[in-house]
């Protein structure tokens, strides 16, 4: 039988061991106080729907640790479950103030019978920072990075993004792990 998305992201976070009371206060805070655990993936690409974060970050997870078994064993399994599961957290928006709004259409474009194109909205009341950028604000007020997984987050869309490109070819090797895993689960697991 499949295990549910909680169930997985409940195997997944007994892997951290070593910073477990760190990534204990990291997790708490996503849970309670952001909307992390219903806000989308994205506003029109993959898992566009309530819980998609949630959803892709664990698929990035398990991606992730497959391959680094399959390729890089030295690294470790509690560093990759981190930077997987935070690579996004930035798509969350503020504490209060989600990233991602439900795209409901005004009171006159109701009256023509508006549909919007897409569920969701950017919410245009947030501070812009890029999602990695985001992402290291918050967890670094509740949990410590090594550089590498500072990198790992911060340069995790690889190419697709032009800021990256002075990160070229001085990726680490956890870097490259979490930017094939987000491209794998994006691309091939979540289409």
């Amino acid at each position: 039988m499949k295990k549910s998305v909680s169930e997985r992201y409940k195997d997944l976070k007994s892997i951290v061991i070593e910073r477990k009371e760190q990534f204990d206060r990291v997790i708490n805070f996503m849970e309670k106080e952001t909307a992390w655990l219903t806000a989308p993936a994205s506003t029109k690409y993959h898992l566009c729907k309530e819980g998609g974060l949630l959803e892709h970050s664990v698929n990035v997870a398990e991606t992730m640790l497959k391959i680094k078994a399959a390729i890089a064993p030295e690294i470790s399994d509690e560093s990759c479950v981190i930077v997987a599961l935070l690579h996004d957290l930035g798509k969350v928006g503020m504490p209060g103030n989600p990233q991602y709004l439900i795209n409901e259409p005004s009171e006159k474009q109701k009256r023509y019978g508006y549909k919007p194109d897409y569920p969701y909205r950017f919410n245009s009341e947030l501070t812009y920072l890029s999602v990695p950028v985001r992402s290291l604000y918050l967890a670094l007020q509740h949990i410590s990075l090594t550089e590498e997984e500072v990198q790992a987050i911060v340069y995790h869309d690889g190419q697709y993004v032009e800021d990256n490109r002075s990160c070229a070819t001085h990726e680490e090797p956890l870097t490259l792990l979490l930017q094939y895993a987000d491209s794998w689960s994006g691309f091939v697991i979540e289409k």
